[in-house]
């Protein structure tokens, strides 16, 4: 082995979990707890290099990733087509999966197998030795993916209905206030707005009754005249209540996403809402729910179940499997756009890195960082009109806090482990104590 090629080998490799502060969103489920465990991935290079990831915190998560990282020493950053092998020896099938209509596990994000477990730990790692390898030979991670072929990737305001503070004064304080109504999430959407410059905005449904959240997108469409919407109520709608959420906002909405759960409910929809669309233009639907890994394309593909995809890094595995699904979705006519989960800026570095290289990114991606008051980044990625620049610095761009990164990894681990795993549910229980995940079709 060459110097060269024994500088790019992983002398060490660190994982830090986290518990990141998180405001009181409503979903479906519930609220979300008043902090999120998340886990920051550094491989360090026998040439001194260090590079960052990010992905889930949750303790199955954590599992997975310290077998791993003990597997990757003295393995090159560069081998990275050899980490879903790897990956899948050393980390095991030891959970089960579940039924499509599950959506009270894995971060709203349908079923939930072993492998999605594998590939969302993976994908930290293949961040991780991107951004390291892209600093020791010194290019940018997109230019390791192929190249940019944008300047600047563009974001959308994420709105939820919200408590002003979670029950029992719980987790941090923040000045958003309570957004019930329309009017609530109407002044939450301008804010936005007006301090981040976004132009097109993502309601978090399947909280209300449909008619309120109906209500809700009409008086966004009056106050944002001509900007794009989304609506997103996690599955938690029957067929017939799609269809007439569909027929009131049809052309009001860019797109509809999983209105309903599991590929043969969106299909039915999808099939009912050909050519009733504005000049016979139908309503697009979106997931990120029914098809998260490559096992769920063809179904849904070839049913038309879907008009476009909202891809994640964390759930395909990567950056490079994230390219290789908007090839797939291409060759099928397919639009494709980016998810988003509770993250921190590293997650949200990696998937601007990606995105800038991604031909047929038609649709403003997805992100919750703004309602994330912290970091373990130096500097915080700062949006401008509604886009993050795509510089040209090697790896991710980023810097690493580690006195940050120390105060969120103590906060982990004074915690008697209540919250290192996320459950909106048992968040809700504070505030109703008979509360229980809702079963899909919630209405």
């Amino acid at each position: 082995m060459s110097d060269r090629e024994n500088a790019l080998a992983l002398a060490e490799v660190r994982l830090t979990p986290v518990l990141v502060a998180d405001p009181p969103l409503l979903n479906t489920l519930g609220v979300h707890q008043p902090y999120t465990p998340r886990l920051i991935i550094e491989v360090v290079t026998e040439g001194g290099v260090t590079g960052l990831g990010e992905t889930y915190g949750d303790a199955g998560y954590l599992g997975l990733a310290e077998p791993l990282a003990v597997s990757l020493i003295g393995r090159s950053v560069t081998d990275l087509n050899g980490l879903p092998a790897l990956a899948a020896e050393v980390c095991g099938d030891a959970v089960a999966a579940t039924g499509p209509d599950a959506v009270d596990v894995g971060g709203l994000r349908g079923v939930r197998t072993a492998d999605k477990l594998r590939l969302s730990v993976l994908s930290g790692f293949e961040v991780a030795c991107l951004d390291a390898w892209g600093k020791a030979v010194g290019l940018p991670v997109h230019a390791l993916l192929g190249g940019k072929v944008r300047d600047s990737v563009e974001y959308s305001a994420y709105l939820f209905h919200r408590w002003a503070a979670h029950p029992g004064g719980r987790g941090e304080r923040d000045h958003w206030g309570a957004a019930l109504d329309p009017a609530g999430v109407v002044a939450q959407a301008r804010r936005f707005a007006d301090t981040y410059g976004f132009t097109s905005f993502k309601l978090k449904g399947g909280v209300f009754e449909p008619a309120q959240e109906v209500a809700t997108i009409k008086a966004l469409a009056e106050a944002f005249p001509g900007r794009p919407l989304r609506l997103d109520p996690n599955g938690a709608w029957s067929v017939a209540t799609a269809l007439a959420v569909a027929e009131e906002l049809g052309d009001v909405l860019e797109y509809l996403e999983d209105p309903v759960s599991g590929t043969a409910r969106m299909a039915e929809v999808a099939a009912a809402l050909a050519g009733t669309g504005p000049g016979g233009a139908r309503l697009p639907l979106a997931t990120n729910m029914c098809v998260t890994t490559v096992d769920e394309i063809a179904e849904a593909f070839t049913r038309d179940a879907v008009q476009i995809v909202l891809s994640d890094h964390h759930y395909w595995g990567g950056l490079r499997a994230t390219r290789e699904l908007a090839a797939v979705c291409a060759a099928f006519g397919v639009g494709v756009s980016m998810h988003s989960n509770t993250h921190l800026g590293i997650s949200l570095a990696a998937m601007t890195q990606v995105a800038s290289t991604l031909p047929g990114l038609r649709y403003a991606c997805d992100s919750h960082y703004p309602w994330q008051a912290e970091d373990v980044l130096t500097e915080r990625l700062a949006f401008h009109d509604g886009r993050l620049a795509v510089g040209d610095v090697p790896g991710l761009g980023v810097e690493l806090d580690r006195d940050r990164l120390a105060v969120l990894h103590r906060r982990w681990l004074a915690d008697d482990g209540t919250l290192r795993d996320r459950d909106d549910a048992a968040a809700m229980r504070r505030a109703d104590p008979g509360w229980t995940a809702p079963a899909v079709p919630r209405w």
